[in-house]
């Protein structure tokens, strides 16, 4: 490798590792969009129409106020992450720039909600909460110390007993999970048929019981358990052909012909 290959890989380098560096700027914007309830101003029922920043605002705050170059700016970083797209309406009048306007990629309008009230908006804002936020900064200590998690050591205790005790923090979790297994359980059904010899299927850590409201659907013949924890499944609605069980996976799961499992992917760190 000569000496400009050399230059130019360090290069490289550098700004990759500086991209690194300030990626927590790429969540926390996107938590900062779903808060504003930009993808539905802009999605508006399915019309996606590209807006200016101001045409934005007016809809996210009809009593006026806001920034707009704030909102560019968090607009713009999230377009180079393919979260929104940017058209440019040229005037033809070179002393000005060209007006800027956003609509939403197909990964924009994940964060759409649907019919069903669902969307992967909560998804984005449980990864945010405070109490696992405190957390990320000390998982160095789970290297030098594995025995104490870092959400224990931010707060106090285990992150199952700290969300039993939180009702607004098993709210969003409930409506994260609703949101992703949903569209998950749609593309699952439309291709897999090896549930139509099961008689009995518990669905491990199934939250408010959507995956099995929707198996049971297409497959009437189920019995369904919905297990997941004591304080989740207290809130579970009402779903026939369905039994809502409390308990903790770790120590026993109810009986069934079939488990069904799945990974979300919300870190407890």
């Amino acid at each position: 490798m000569g000496d400009v290959q050399r230059a130019e890989s360090s290069n490289k380098a550098r700004l990759a590792i500086m991209e690194l560096a300030n990626m927590i700027s790429v969540p926390m914007s996107l938590n900062a969009i779903v808060r504003l309830n930009v993808p539905d101003a802009i999605w508006q029922g399915g019309a996606n129409t590209p807006l200016s920043v101001v045409q934005i605002l007016s809809r996210v705050l009809p009593s006026g106020g806001g920034d707009p170059e704030n909102l560019q700016r968090i607009l713009r970083m999230l377009t180079s992450y393919g979260v929104f797209d940017e058209h440019l309406n040229c005037s033809g009048d070179d002393s000005h720039s060209p007006e800027r306007k956003y609509s939403l990629t197909d990964i924009g309008k994940t964060l759409v909600t649907d019919a069903e009230g669902l969307s992967y908006a909560p998804y984005v804002l449980q990864h945010h909460q405070d109490a696992l936020m405190r957390a990320w900064p000390l998982v160095h200590e789970a290297v030098l110390n594995p025995t104490s998690e870092p959400f224990v050591k931010a707060n106090g205790e285990g992150a199952y007993s700290y969300y039993g005790k939180k009702p607004e923090m098993n709210g969003l979790m409930q409506k994260a999970m609703s949101g992703v297994s949903v569209p998950f359980m749609r593309a699952i059904l439309d291709g897999y048929d090896g549930l139509k010899g099961v008689k009995r299927l518990v669905d491990v850590g199934g939250s408010a019981g959507d995956c099995l409201r929707m198996i049971l659907q297409k497959y009437p013949h189920v019995e369904g358990i919905n297990f997941d924890l004591p304080e989740v499944v207290a809130k579970a609605p009402s779903i026939p052909g369905v039994t809502h069980v409390g308990g903790d996976m770790f120590e026993s799961i109810p009986a069934a012909d079939a488990i069904f499992m799945k990974v979300n992917f919300i870190y407890f760190t």
